[in-house]
């Protein structure tokens, strides 16, 4: 995702003289094509995560699309009253590119996990809050997040994701994708881990159950009517993310189906409330908290046992 990012925002840059890139002293190798060919709109801010998103929102006032990046809890955290002040209250044209989203940096700790970030961004007013799941989708999301006249957050993993998508596909920021049909149930996934929903619709299929994925990109605005037809058309939902089960996904759904008025039985997968301490990767940490193919078909056989 992040080279399929980097990519994409080099054309950006390169076709508008007014997009600027800022950096919290990371990335260079990435993007060394931009720093070489465009040195006068490449920043580095250095470790100073706050005053960067301060900067950006100047840029933005006058006249310029700034796209900030980091590593994403020191880019959503430790700068969280500055994209809320600068950014979202004058609802500026600042885009913010987080890289390692969830448990991509596993091995490294609660320090630098990210699973409280589409929860605490997406209660601002004005901001949009997009994670895409491959590179396809990366690239899109960066295309249409400069095309979006407000603040946009787009969360990224850190590389080596497999594409999902076919090239073609249509994307919309709100509009959540179809990427599996079914009428049985319903997997609702975020991010990589729309990898561990496509697999478990698969396995379901072997023993005869059907199971709908939709893959909600776009957290905020989210696609209440995909949504709300999935509550109709199927008998369970899950949701699955990489993320804190508070206020994430899981949180943004059920708050659609309870407004909705859907009885469908329901059940989140992601990170419960807890740090993920211990040491071990991405894999290790979603395995030891039932974010796997194996507990996401057993969550919906149950569910739809008990209907």
């Amino acid at each position: 995702m992040r080279d399929a990012f980097a990519s994409e925002h080099y054309d950006i840059v390169a076709s508008d003289d007014q997009v600027l890139f800022l950096t919290a002293d990371i990335g260079f190798q990435v993007f060394d094509r931009l720093v070489a060919d465009f040195p006068d709109r490449f920043l580095n801010m250095g470790v100073a995560e706050a005053n960067m998103i301060g900067v950006a929102a100047g840029l933005a006032l006058s006249g310029k699309q700034p796209w900030v990046y980091t590593i994403v809890p020191f880019l959503t955290m430790r700068a969280f009253e500055q994209i809320r002040v600068d950014v979202c209250i004058q609802n500026q044209p600042v885009k913010i590119v987080g890289v390692g989203g969830g448990l991509a940096y596993g091995t490294l700790g609660p320090t630098h996990h990210s699973l409280e970030d589409m929860a605490i961004l997406r209660a601002l007013p004005n901001m949009t809050v997009i994670s895409p799941c491959d590179p396809i989708e990366s690239r899109k999301a960066t295309r249409a997040a400069s095309e979006h006249p407000g603040p946009v957050y787009i969360r990224l993993g850190r590389n080596g994701e497999p594409q999902l998508h076919v090239d073609d596909y249509e994307f919309e920021i709100g509009r959540a994708v179809e990427m599996r049909s079914g009428s049985d149930a319903t997997i609702v996934s975020t991010g990589a881990v729309t990898k561990i929903a496509l697999d478990a619709a698969d396995r379901l299929a072997e023993s005869g159950i059907v199971a709908r994925v939709l893959n909600v990109h776009t957290l905020k605005p989210i696609d209440r009517d995909a949504l709300l037809r999935a509550a109709r058309e199927t008998g369970a939902i899950v949701t699955v993310e990489e993320h804190s089960i508070i206020g994430g996904l899981g949180g943004a759904v059920a708050e659609v189906l309870a407004e909705g008025g859907s009885p469908v039985p329901f059940k989140r997968f992601g990170i419960p409330d807890t740090f993920c301490h211990g040491v071990g990767g991405q894999d290790y940490h979603l395995a030891r908290h039932g974010v796997t193919v194996e507990a996401v078909c057993e969550g919906i056989e149950l569910l739809l046992d008990a209907g």
